[in-house]
């Protein structure tokens, strides 16, 4: 009953907290994190200690999901070089350096200092997208940053398993065996959550029950999680490329008002998942801590050590990285003979910065079995829980409460008024693709002369003017013939508004946005 009761309250405390940022316009995930660190350290709260199996299982398929499904497969391909660069050449970079400085600095064995680094060398997914759904990063850069994220599971998570394996074993690793197990991993990781995203967009379309649909969204990546690691697949990469595929079809999928109830649904469950977790994180240092051993006390100047070992290190590979893209792109525009272009630094810098650790690092960490295969204990598991656990605090409060800053710094944010224009130009556009099926209506005398007048003036309106009929329901009183012709045209621009998407002259979060307006819209209008 008391871990019940400490659980609801840190509900109410995380929702309380992260309800406070988005009032502040702070990022929610620095502020839990301190919020769960300062409750924490009260000598009247009770130790909460929290199975890999709850993060792991519970928490994590429906928050990488979420964060997956923003993205698509039209989205990633214009930037599918520099994230595999990052996923796997940065994870072996971080992994090796961290695991130097920790054996040069620390108590840890040459073999536990690589599962440190192995922990430690991917950023996070959860965290990466919960710091960006506040910044108004170009889409590019959003992209590439979320992609590397929720890509380079597969080759730390390969990382962590050989290293795991050669702590517990005390042998060495073979390269052909670990060659075989990235394959196994993230290779069959993408295939089953390939074929689950596959086998759930073809039920979802055959799906016409709200509840049904609600049920089916919120059991897909558990399902995808479920399957593969059962399959000793990575089940963090079958939930991604399952959310990828949703992600490119999901505008398509239900109706209007199965769409909002799913989407209300999902973003309950993963807001209160996500305030959650954060705070969670917090609160597990201050219980870790006692555990460590007397010649340990130097733990938070190696954290420290740590902490700016990665970001050097992202920094030392994103700067040459960015540097040869731009050095090749201008060579391939014919720039040769009017000199080259000057190497930007301003998106290096926000790429650099947006590396945060967060879930999945701590996910891993607690999952560090407590004995060698001889039964003894594994010397300073402790020690690397801590080190994760204070690197994940870093980078969440320093880096996530700077990024603001540092984008604005960078000068790449996009201005308001670039979402404003842009909207008003697809909703000019949707109001022309409406007025044009109006016309055909009435030349076949298909609808109403009365409705046919009075959606032309509200049409020829948005038209002129950029404003819309999809900014959502409306108050006015239409009649039955009015509600039919506009369920007519509100097809017609929810098929132009996906024509612009699909054929890249919008970006994802300007369709996200415009798909909902219209949804609500068709939805104030009832059943047809």
């Amino acid at each position: 009953m008391a871990s019940l009761t400490v659980i609801l309250l840190l509900v109410v405390l995380a929702t309380a907290v992260a309800t406070g940022a988005r009032h502040w316009k702070v990022p929610a995930p620095s502020l839990l994190v301190v919020a769960g660190l300062l409750v924490g350290l009260a000598p009247w709260v009770p130790d909460v200690r929290v199975p890999p199996e709850v993060i792991s299982l519970v928490v994590l398929p429906p928050l990488l999901h979420a964060s997956a499904e923003e993205l698509s497969a039209r989205e990633l391909r214009p930037v599918w070089r520099p994230v595999a660069a990052l996923a796997f050449g940065l994870v072996l970079a971080s992994a090796a350096a961290v695991a130097l400085v920790a054996s040069a600095f620390t108590p840890l064995s040459p073999s536990m200092a690589f599962v440190l680094g192995a922990v430690l060398a991917s950023t996070d997914p959860v965290a990466v997208t919960a710091l960006g759904r506040r910044l108004s990063l170009p889409p590019r850069v959003q992209t590439m940053v979320q992609g590397e994220s929720l890509f380079n599971d597969a080759t730390s998570l390969v990382l962590f398993k050989v290293a795991v394996s050669g702590a517990v074993a005390a042998g060495a690793v073979s390269l052909p065996g670990a060659a075989w197990r990235f394959l196994l991993l993230g290779g069959g990781g993408a295939l089953i959550g390939g074929a689950i995203g596959g086998l759930v967009v073809l039920i979802r379309r055959r799906t016409e029950d709200p509840t049904l649909e609600t049920v089916i969204a919120l059991v897909t990546p558990y399902a995808a999680y479920v399957v593969a690691e059962e399959s000793h697949a990575s089940g963090v990469t079958a939930v991604v490329v399952a959310a990828v595929v949703l992600g490119s079809t999901g505008h398509r999928l239900g109706s209007p008002g199965i769409r909002l109830q799913t989407h209300a649904v999902y973003g309950t469950i993963v807001f209160l998942l996500e305030s959650v977790v954060f705070a969670l994180i917090g609160l597990q240092l201050p219980v870790m801590v006692p555990e460590l051993e007397a010649t340990e006390g130097s733990w938070p100047l190696w954290v420290i050590a740590c902490a700016c070992t990665v970001l050097a290190v992202r920094l030392l590979w994103v700067f040459p990285m960015s540097a040869l893209t731009q050095y090749v792109r201008g060579g391939r525009r014919g720039e040769r003979g009017a000199g080259r272009p000057r190497v930007s630094w301003r998106v290096p810098a926000v790429v650099t910065w947006a590396g945060t650790r967060g879930v999945v690092p701590l996910a891993a960490a607690l999952s560090i079995p407590l004995t060698t295969d001889a039964g003894q204990p594994l010397p300073h598991r402790a020690l690397v829980l801590v080190l994760t656990t204070g690197v994940v605090v870093v980078t969440l409060v320093g880096q996530g409460f700077s990024l603001t800053s540092v984008v604005r710094w960078s000068g790449i944010a996009l201005e308001p008024e670039h979402t404003v224009r842009e909207e008003a130009w697809v909703r000019g556009a949707l109001a022309g693709r409406a007025l044009a099926e109006l016309d055909r209506l009435a030349e076949l005398g298909a609808a109403p002369p009365t409705a046919v007048d009075q959606a032309r003036r509200r049409l020829d309106a948005a038209h002129g003017h950029g404003a819309g009929d999809a900014d959502g329901p409306r108050e006015e009183t239409l009649h039955e013939d009015d509600r039919d012709l506009r369920r007519v045209l509100i097809r017609a621009e929810t098929s132009e508004l996906h024509r612009l998407y699909e054929s890249s002259e919008i970006s994802g979060a300007t369709m996200r946005r415009l798909q909902r307006a219209l949804d609500l819209e068709q939805a104030s209008l009832g059943e047809a």
